[in-house]
C-alpha cells in the first residue's frame, strides 16, 4: 500500500481528492495547520471507507513541513503521490503598487519554498518505489498575472517555473509532475470547479501521465 499526501488539505478540494484517491486504493495523509480540523476531516473520510490521517504543519515553516511528511510516510507507507495545493491567505493579494519588497516574502515562502520542501521530502520514497506523481494546483494568476493580486501572481509564477523544471528533470525516473490551473473559485455545484470534478481531473493527471500544464476551464477573456 502506498500513500497520497495532500498539502493544503481542507473540506473542499482536499476532501474530494482524498475520496477519489482513497477509493482507488491509496491511504491519504492530510497536511494543514490545524490538527483538530485535520482529525475531523480524517474521521469523516474514514466513514467513507478512506484511510486518512492528519499531520499538522505550516508550509511556511520548512522543518515542520518536512517532519510532517516524514511522519506521514512512517505511519501510512511510502509516498507515491504528492499534491501541493495550500490556499493562500487574503493578505497575499494586495494590489501591485501597494505591495513592497517585504510583502513578497510571505507568498514566496508559501508557494515556492513550501513546495520545494515538500518535494525534497517525498522524492526518496518515489525513487524507492520507482514511480511517483507530483501535482500542483494553482489559480489562473499562475499563467496570467493580475495586478490586483500581486503577491500570489509572482509566487505562483515562481512555483510554476519550479514545477515545470521538475517535470522535465524527473520524467526519466518515471516521476510525473503536472500542474492543474483552476480559473475562478472552487465551489460545489460549479460546472467546472466543483471539488469532485477537479478531483477527477487530478486523478486523470496521475493516471494518464501526459503533459505538464492542464486547465480546469478557460481563463477569463479567452475564447
Amino acid at each position: 500500500m502506498t500513500t497520497m499526501v495532500i498539502v493544503g488539505a481542507g473540506r473542499g478540494l482536499g476532501a474530494a481528492v482524498a475520496r477519489q484517491f482513497g477509493s482507488d486504493g491509496f491511504d491519504v495523509a492530510l497536511v494543514a495547520r490545524d490538527q483538530d480540523r485535520l482529525d475531523t476531516l480524517a474521521a469523516a473520510l474514514d466513514k467513507d471507507g478512506v484511510t486518512a490521517r492528519g499531520f499538522a504543519a505550516d508550509v511556511r515553516e520548512p522543518p515542520a513541513l518536512g517532519a510532517a511528511l516524514d511522519a506521514a510516510a512512517a505511519a501510512l507507507g511510502p509516498i507515491e503521490v504528492l499534491q501541493y495545493s495550500p490556499a493562500p491567505p487574503a493578505d497575499f493579494m494586495r494590489p501591485l503598487l501597494d505591495t513592497t519588497a517585504a510583502d513578497f516574502a510571505g507568498p514566496l515562502e508559501f508557494s515556492l519554498y513550501g513546495a520545494v520542501t515538500a518535494v525534497h521530502a517525498v522524492l526518496p520514497d518515489m525513487r524507492f518505489l520507482g514511480r511517483g506523481t507530483i501535482l500542483f494546483v494553482n489559480g489562473g494568476s499562475a499563467v496570467r498575472p493580475l495586478p490586483a493580486r500581486a503577491g500570489t501572481s509572482v509566487a505562483y509564477a515562481a512555483e510554476s517555473a519550479y514545477a515545470r523544471m521538475l517535470h522535465d528533470t524527473l520524467a526519466c525516473e518515471d516521476i510525473h509532475v503536472a500542474q492543474l490551473v483552476v480559473p475562478g473559485v472552487i465551489r460545489p455545484g460549479h460546472p467546472r470547479n466543483d471539488p469532485a470534478t477537479l478531483a477527477g481531473a487530478l486523478w486523470a493527471l496521475h493516471r494518464d501521465r501526459t503533459g505538464f500544464r492542464h486547465f480546469a476551464g478557460v481563463l477569463e477573456g479567452e475564447a
